[in-house]
């Protein structure tokens, strides 16, 4: 199993019990330690991963970081958790900043389990940046997210490329925020600059007002439309899809648009049935009424179908011999609700498959 599945089985154990995770203790053992093992460490191999790591700083004798981990007999990461139920600011970071400053680590990092925070030296040598250069959350995990991970994996971890790309992805971080900032309340200068550029003349109050309104809608329609138009692309560039007749009348069909929430789905589905097969053997045909979710790209296997296509009520069915049973959703993260019916599915399409 690839990373993005692990995450993707992690991410619905954090959803389903990150409210009952009250305590530092609890948020270790269910979340954290997982998403170590996830990139590939063995959390019980003490020359690896240890926890309750201690080294004397100062005046300051006996006090313990989490855990750090290990190469080589050398520390490479430090890692402090909190609760789950606790938002994350520099006050939890004590402990990390001062055992930066006195062990060979370059990377500490920041956790309740559900946001992660990456921090490193960029600004100063030997001395833990303010700021994390890089930071996720297991409640909305991007593919992007997954690609930067990737570098943290044991087998690819490489210190002095991490820490070469952390300046990048901290100046992207803060890019991003600015953007997000001008997108959702365009600021005066913005709005301004390109007023001057649709408008001619004098631009006045009027129009400054009508060009921020105009804005937000705008931005909000072009990124839709590009991130839409990214997926589909990526989707018929990695998944042939034929007209194919799927039981007495229904086809698929050509020049279809695949939408991030039928992406983002069938990504689900494919970690739950991970765990039964491999996930290549699922494969997404998407279709103008439904996308469909097949075992081995055979349109007479269907494991599930999402009806997300122009409806305001999402259904997502599941499948019992040729039978099709919709249920409602009001979110995509209530597939995981399915994930008996789905693997009992796996079990008809594959009898190899034990029980």
């Amino acid at each position: 199993m690839d990373l993005a599945m692990r995450l993707a089985e992690l991410q619905k154990r954090t959803i389903e019990h990150r409210e009952v995770l009250l305590t530092e203790e609890a948020a270790k053992t269910a979340l954290v330690m997982p998403f170590i093992q996830a990139l590939g460490y063995d959390v019980f191999n003490p020359s690896e991963v240890v926890p309750e790591y201690t080294a004397d700083v100062g005046t300051k004798k006996g006090e313990k970081v989490d855990y750090a981990i290990c190469s080589g007999g050398k520390v490479t990461v430090l890692i402090e958790c909190k609760p789950s139920s606790s938002e994350l600011n520099l006050n939890h970071a004590g402990q990390l900043f001062r055992y930066f400053s006195v062990t060979e680590a370059r990377l500490a990092l920041l956790t309740n389990g559900v946001v992660y925070q990456f921090y490193s030296d960029i600004e100063a040598p030997n001395k833990m940046d303010n700021k994390p250069f890089f930071t996720f959350s297991m409640d909305a995990i991007k593919p992007t997210d997954i690609k930067t991970l990737e570098n943290f994996a044991k087998s690819t971890f490489d210190i002095e490329k991490i820490v070469k790309e952390a300046g990048n992805l901290k100046i992207q971080s803060s890019l991003r925020k600015e953007l997000e900032k001008e997108f959702s309340e365009p600021s005066e200068e913005f709005v301004r600059l390109l007023a001057r550029r649709v408008y001619t003349g004098n631009v006045t109050a009027a129009i400054k007002d009508n060009t921020a309104k105009l804005l937000v809608s705008t931005i909000s329609t072009m990124v839709r439309d590009m991130v839409t138009e990214r997926l589909s692309s990526a989707l018929n560039a990695s998944t042939p899809k034929p007209t194919e007749t799927i039981g007495e009348a229904d086809t698929i069909e050509e020049e279809v648009t695949t939408t991030a929430e039928e992406f983002s789905g069938f990504h689900i589905v494919q970690a739950i049935a991970s765990r039964l097969v491999h996930p290549k053997r699922v494969v997404m045909r998407d279709a103008k009424s439904y996308c469909a979710i097949l075992l081995d790209d055979n349109n007479r296997k269907s494991i599930a179908r999402m009806h997300f296509n122009g409806i305001t009520t999402k259904y997502f069915g599941t499948f019992s011999g040729k039978e099709e049973t919709r249920h409602v959703i009001g979110d995509l993260t209530d597939i995981y609700q399915f994930a008996a019916q789905i693997e009992q599915r796996l079990r008809e399409l594959d009898e190899s498959i034990s029980a």
